[in-house]
């Protein structure tokens, strides 16, 4: 009986004391918010406005799993990270029941069915398409559908690794992004693009600018077939790239040429390029140094730079032309941005494709320049409308951060992304398994290319590089859908008619 009492006194007395505790935390944090006069609410309402901030913060969390609807949310709706999660696994994509997107959104594209399609035997798969003929060591690239530019430094050692070995298991190329190449990029053996930015990560003299000694030692990879030269980003055109010091190790300063913990910032642009007749000379020395093929990476801002661009290639000759041109769209992403950059510049991706696949076209270069699509490109749809609107092929970088196991945390830039992908702590790291992933991430490669080959044959053609603008038809702000090849007529029918 005693004892008994012992203990409820001792609970009695722990009440007592928690009790106090919070009195006196309230007390504090009540002072504390009178006193303080950064926030209005938290200065006018002392402790209970501090659940304002919480509740802010816990809101993105909670949006994406119980408030909002399938088709929602932005970037990424649930029903897009879902058909990734489940092509990235291995599991059947089909669904009962019927459609959860709403086909009366103006803009939305809808694929025109042929009433008399090829029979199974009678498909093809695409066959691999050259690039840079006039290069000493031209890139007859495999596929269709490839890895978008995802740096060494903005991603993580895992991810890395396993989108490198991924790649190579799906037969499709990785970009390295502009932080350079790193041995996790080569142990992997797939084919890789090097991306030199601004600031010439991995290819930079002591001054910053272009090291050809460098080139040669990256050219001498074999893996690396292509470089292409980042002029812009479709998150931020006009702003250099941007790498948190937080995310600067020991090991990604020696590859970027930086000091432990130093931000690395990119210049707004190339400094030896400030017209398009030197935009060519570097492609045209880049590529006489590396023997490989060289393309640019850019944002459409309107259609007379561009024409500029190819009127410049016309009085110069074919020989000078990039090899490849990748078109980032304003909805590109990034791991840091600017808000007004994100969110305010640069052409949609389907307005600026069509547009540049022309005036390639109208000057007659449709077999010297490719032409790669980027920016917010993650399902079948996506890939079939761009090589639809003209593309050669199609890169996706959010695509196989979601393939990786991405949730949309939107802590790219923190160093606190909870699934590793976009962190350098050991802590979220070792939730990212190579072994595991990078299936994954060839899986939904895969995954992709399988169902643009179904939609292909659906609407009567063979195989998917054999799409055109008058498969796809753009739903119109009256509801109403209109043919693509109406709305952005391709060159050859504007010079037919």
């Amino acid at each position: 009986m005693e004892q008994a009492f012992d203990v409820v006194e001792f609970l009695g007395l722990l009440f007592v004391l928690i009790v106090a505790i919070m009195v006196v935390a309230a007390a504090v944090m009540f002072v504390i918010d009178r006193s303080q006069t950064g926030d209005a609410i938290r200065r006018n309402y002392p402790v209970i406005g501090r659940f304002r901030h919480v509740f802010s913060e816990l809101g993105e969390f909670f949006r994406q799993y119980f408030f909002a609807m399938d088709r929602e949310e932005l970037p990424f709706n649930r029903a897009q990270r879902e058909w990734v999660a489940r092509s990235g696994s291995g599991a059947g994509n089909t669904i009962a029941f019927g459609s959860t997107r709403n086909l009366n959104v103006a803009g939305t594209p809808i694929f025109v069915n042929d009433p008399f399609p090829h029979l199974d035997d009678e498909y093809t798969s695409c066959e691999p398409l050259l690039v840079g003929p006039t290069a000493r060591t031209p890139f007859l690239a495999p596929s269709i559908f490839n890895i978008s530019g995802m740096s060494y430094g903005a991603i993580s050692k895992p991810a890395v690794q396993a989108l490198s070995r991924g790649a190579k298991e799906a037969g499709v190329w990785m970009n390295t992004g502009e932080g350079g190449v790193s041995p996790f990029h080569l142990e992997g053996g797939a084919d890789l693009v090097y991306q030199i930015g601004t600031a010439k990560f991995g290819v930079r003299d002591e001054t910053g600018g272009l090291c050809d000694d460098k080139l040669r030692e990256v050219a001498s990879h074999e893996c690396i077939r292509m470089f292409e030269i980042k002029m812009a980003q479709g998150a931020k055109p006009g702003k250099g790239g941007i790498l948190p010091g937080a995310k600067v190790t020991e090991e990604i300063a020696k590859i970027r040429g930086l000091k432990v913990g130093q931000d690395g910032i990119s210049p707004n642009r190339h400094r030896e390029i400030d017209n398009f007749d030197h935009l060519l000379d570097m492609i045209t020395h880049v590529r006489e140094v590396t023997g490989k093929p060289v393309g640019i990476k850019t944002v459409v801002g309107a259609e007379e730079a561009f024409r500029d661009l190819f009127e410049t290639i016309a009085r110069r000759g074919p020989e000078a032309a990039p090899d490849f041109i990748t078109i980032d769209g304003g909805e590109g992403g990034t791991g840091a941005a600017p808000m007004p950059l994100i969110d305010l510049v640069g052409m949609p991706v389907r307005e600026a494709l069509p547009l540049v696949v022309n005036l390639r076209d109208e000057h007659g270069l449709r077999d010297r320049v490719r032409i790669v699509a980027s920016g917010k490109l993650v399902n079948p749809g996506d890939i079939a409308w761009a090589l639809a609107a003209g593309a050669d092929f199609v890169t996706s970088a959010r695509g196989f951060m979601f393939a990786l196991g991405c949730i949309q945390a939107l802590k790219c830039n923190k160093n606190t992304c909870p699934t590793g992908i976009t962190t350098h702590d050991p802590r979220f790291q070792k939730g990212l398994v190579v072994e595991s992933k990078y299936k994954r991430v060839a899986n939904y490669a895969k995954g992709i290319i399988k169902e643009v080959e179904t939609i292909s044959h659906s609407v009567g053609v063979s195989d998917p590089r054999k799409l055109g603008r008058r498969h796809v038809r753009i739903v119109q702000p009256n509801g109403r859908s209109e043919p693509m090849n109406k709305i952005y007529p391709s060159y050859s029918a504007t010079t037919s008619s």
